[in-house]
């Protein structure tokens, strides 16, 4: 007999955690190195946002008219063509989780070895990939509580910073929050765009929950919810926790560095208040890795229930947990944090999920033409579709011509997919 599904908070919380990881503790130095307008930083937040939710709202969409685990691996297979779909699942399984998984437990390491240097950052990303892979492994019930419990305490933590740090900083930074004369030339450059796919980074994983459809309590009625409510708490949480960097640490301090949060929360309460705060936010990752390895193997999972070459990734557990998948998508994260170059795998990632977020919004006009029941309904429609469509085609377009090793490498994962789908659907 399978465990219950997975309730809406759990879903929330897979949403939350997924979303709030490497991306809000790295991400800002590299935006201070494209421009240093604080009102800027806030705009490249809260455009983030706003696009997020777009997605979001049309994903609900989807999830909720096709209600299958798999994420996009399912609405591209539903909607244009099972090949469309399989390449798809191949950069969720090789980019979409295992990649984010790796970074986030680099990151992790990262932060705990700048406290501890005797700590191989590497040996703790690594243990801690195995730990949460076993955890998930076992069952649904002590997945999903893991996953509250870390989620709630992260969410609580990141608050508690931004009040502690905002009252024990001795001196707030003397920063203009208004919008200068040549911000708005800035709007247009390839430098925002850039940044902007930084920040995309950061908000990826608010489609999470729909990796999850299968296994949630009335997915149709609940996944809307889950995805717009997890992703509008995140906007909230980011824009926060970035001002307040902003605000304890200085700006050349921040600029270029990973670690930006062990930076501001130095700059706020000195060597050993900002140690402690360092672990604090080193152990946030551990949700972030956890929620990866909980939903990405479900990608794995369908693929294998589809396709006979790859049968043995659908099998499941007494308990309806894909065990392989799991150890799959973990040996992978392992692989990739030995091998990894951070900012070089943070924006192909970013450029090819990119590719998978944008062919499933456009699937939204096309399963509205279909004529299949749709239990809910975009708001605004069309608006949030064509704002998050026009948005991403122009962030591509321009890391296409910023950084075109790292789109290089987005097309060859692509390619990949595509050529291990002929050989399969050949052979099988």
């Amino acid at each position: 007999m399978s465990s219950p599904g997975f309730s809406p908070l759990a879903a929330t919380s897979v949403v939350v955690a997924n979303m709030i990881g490497t991306g809000v503790f790295t991400s800002l130095g590299f935006q201070l190195l494209e421009f240093q307008s604080p009102a800027l930083i806030m705009l490249l937040w809260v455009l983030g946002g706003v696009l997020a939710l777009c997605g979001a709202l049309c994903y609900a969409e989807l999830g909720a008219a096709l209600p299958r685990s798999g994420g996009e691996y399912n609405f591209l297979t539903e909607i244009y063509h099972p090949a469309a779909g399989f390449v798809s699942g191949w950069i969720s399984a090789t980019i979409g989780f295992a990649a984010p998984t790796a970074l986030a437990a680099i990151t992790f390491g990262a932060y705990l070895s700048a406290v501890f240097p005797n700590v191989s950052p590497t040996i703790a990303a690594s243990v801690l990939i195995v730990a949460a892979g076993i955890v998930h492994a076992t069952n649904r019930r002590t997945s999903s509580g893991m996953q509250v419990v870390f989620t709630m305490l992260k969410v609580a933590l990141i608050v508690l910073f931004c009040v502690a740090a905002l009252a024990q900083a001795q001196l707030l930074q003397p920063l203009d929050w208004s919008f200068r004369a040549d911000d708005a030339a800035q709007l247009t450059s390839a430098g925002f765009a850039v940044s902007l796919i930084y920040v995309n980074y950061a908000y990826t994983g608010w489609n999470a929950a729909t990796y999850l459809s299968s296994e949630m309590e009335r997915p149709q009625k609940s996944l809307p919810l889950v995805l717009a409510g997890g992703t509008a708490l995140v906007m909230g949480l980011y824009v926060v926790l970035n001002a307040v960097f902003l605000a304890v640490a200085p700006i050349d301090a921040l600029a270029g560095k990973v670690e930006v949060g062990h930076v501001a929360a130095l700059a706020a309460f000195g060597e050993t208040g900002g140690n402690i705060m360092g672990i604090v936010l080193a152990l946030l990752l551990i949700s972030t890795v956890s929620a990866m390895v909980l939903a990405g193997p479900r990608v794995l999972q369908v693929v294998g229930e589809d396709f006979s070459a790859l049968g043995f990734l659908g099998k499941v557990n007494k308990g309806g947990v894909p065990v392989r998948a799991i150890a799959v998508q973990c040996a992978i994260s392992l692989v990739l944090v030995l091998t990894a170059t951070f900012d070089a795998v943070l924006l192909f990632a970013g450029f090819t999920l990119a590719l998978n977020t944008l062919a499933a919004v456009v699937g939204v006009f096309i399963l509205r033409r279909s004529g299949v029941q749709r239990p809910f309904s975009v708001p605004l429609y069309p608006l949030p579709p064509i704002i998050f469509i026009g948005i991403t085609l122009v962030t591509m377009i321009h890391l296409a011509t910023e950084r075109p090793v790292e789109v290089f490498w987005g097309a060859v994962i692509v390619a990949s997919g595509a050529l291990f789908y002929w050989f399969a659907s050949r052979r099988y």
